[in-house]
């Protein structure tokens, strides 16, 4: 063929085939991304795979319960004065009717399915009725019942029309499950302690009867990926050492039957190895058998066991040293990570806690006093992270010489720097032992200033003259609460 002839022989491509050598990218062309896309599981729908996922699976136990655990784990101090001792009589009250173990199942409940509520529990009242605190009659209060979103069923064609927190929410929630002995009640909204798993926007709230979403939903294909990972691993465990013995004409042999001499004499032989091996580590074999040892290597398989560690850590919002309960390699100590973890905790503190936890506060007492609880009540949720003893003793003596400073600098008094000393105790750990008490007790005066202490030193005697007059002078002729503060500083 000349040069001519294999010139003219080229075809060159169309406009039309070179496109098809073009890559195509993003997500509306033709590739293998373009068909990717995301659809709902409606895992929290399932009833029966959310309970056997938490009775089967620790990760998933562990997922729903650390933070509710964590947000209830130390509880709370209460800030505020209150009269003849009342702050350690509402503690006990606390403590014996359990609420914490109730406000820490209900935030359980409500992660695991999506939704649950604590049903306040007061004797002698309807509970269709909304709740009035003030005519809560004397230890009427009997706890708190924890029920979750499959136990009773909102009211949707019934909404909350007063204007605040609650309103457009469900106004009533009628019991379903009568099994247990709870009468089918008709509960209004105002006598419950409400928590959603995971809250969801309007049109998806709809579609899960005003519930949230629970927690494992979202991650329900991490948890399946880790929870196969780590049981091929565990398969992989048998299968780390396998022997092979080839033997000459070993189908023929089995062909014969139990029953033949040759066949007998080969299982023999196999007894007979297992026996040398196991006593001596001998294998004695026919010169043409074959005997191979096969040994699997684990390399890599811990770092694809500690990828997926990380992305259900990191879907469950919990650190792996919370998550996981060991302390993470390298150099990391799992500090920074446990602080800002516990910084979310307490954001979910304020969040989801502090209506309620001061709402049954404000029942307990007037379960118990008869009286409404003051206006000024406060209280503070108590830290998580736990400082070090020697940490604690520093900030204890910096606080301690800044508020002594401050009562000697007459920019605070003695009354209130022992209330200071009170309130700080739960991070400082001193001052816990000032009762309210020694607080009354203490003088709520400031100190005598330099003209003050003057005018002391110059009434009395000098030495070697006469005795001084008892002469009136322009402080002590005024309040007597201005004297008795004076004679307070006398020798």
């Amino acid at each position: 063929m000349s040069e001519t002839q294999s010139v003219e022989s080229i075809s060159i491509p169309t406009h039309d085939s070179y496109e098809n050598f073009v890559a195509r990218l993003g997500l509306n062309e033709s590739n293998q991304s373009g068909a990717s896309t995301y659809k709902n599981n409606w895992t929290s729908r399932n009833r029966l795979l959310v309970e056997q996922a938490y009775r089967s699976s620790w990760l998933v136990g562990v997922g729903v319960d650390a933070v509710p655990d964590d947000m209830t784990r130390k509880g709370i101090t209460i800030t505020s004065k209150l009269e003849d001792g009342r702050k350690k009589q509402l503690d006990n009250a606390w403590d014996e009717m359990g609420l914490w173990e109730a406000l820490n199942d209900t935030l359980k409940w409500a992660r695991l399915y999506g939704g649950a509520v604590g049903v306040i529990l007061i004797d002698g009242q309807n509970y269709s009725k909304p709740l009035r605190i003030e005519a809560i009659e004397k230890d009427s209060f009997k706890g708190i019942m924890v029920m979750d979103r499959w136990m009773l069923n909102a009211t949707t064609e019934q909404r909350v029309k007063e204007i605040g927190p609650d309103f457009g929410m469900p106004e009533f929630y009628r019991v379903v499950t009568s099994a247990t002995g709870i009468p089918p009640w008709k509960i209004h909204h105002s006598r419950l302690i409400r928590f959603d798993g995971v809250t969801l926007p309007y049109q998806q709230r709809l579609t899960e009867n005003d519930w949230g979403m629970s927690v494992i939903e979202r991650c329900f294909d991490r948890l399946l990926a880790f929870d196969s990972a780590t049981t091929g691993v565990a398969q992989l465990v048998y299968k780390a050492h396998l022997r092979t013995y080839s033997i000459e004409g070993l189908r023929g042999l089995l062909a014969m039957g139990k029953d033949n001499p040759a066949f007998k004499a080969l299982m023999a032989h196999m007894d007979m190895i297992r026996q040398y091996q196991s006593n001596e580590g001998m294998t004695i074999m026919d010169a043409k058998d074959k005997f191979e040892a096969h040994t699997y290597s684990y390399a890599g398989l811990s770092d694809v066991l500690a990828q997926f560690g990380q992305q259900v850590s990191g879907a469950f919002g919990i650190p792996l040293v919370r998550l996981f309960g060991q302390s993470p390699a390298g150099f990391s100590t799992g500090d920074a990570d446990l602080s800002n973890y516990y910084d979310n905790v307490s954001t979910q503190q304020e969040r989801k806690l502090r209506r309620p936890v001061r709402k049954l506060f404000a029942v307990l007492h007037m379960s118990m006093f008869s009286k409404p609880l003051p206006d000024d009540f406060s209280f503070e949720f108590n830290e998580l992270w736990q400082t070090p003893d020697g940490d604690r003793a520093e900030t204890a003596g910096k606080v301690v010489d800044a508020t002594v400073k401050a009562v000697d600098a007459g920019l605070m008094t003695e009354k209130a720097g022992a209330q200071h000393l009170q309130e700080t105790s739960r991070v400082t750990g001193l001052g816990g032992t000032i009762s309210d008490e020694d607080i009354d007790n203490a003088s709520d005066l400031p100190p005598p200033s330099e003209k003050d202490l003057d005018l002391v030193q110059a009434s009395q005697p000098k030495e070697g003259g006469a005795p001084a007059r008892n002469t009136i002078t322009t402080d002590s002729a005024g309040s007597r609460s201005n004297r008795r503060g004076l004679l307070r500083w006398f020798q």
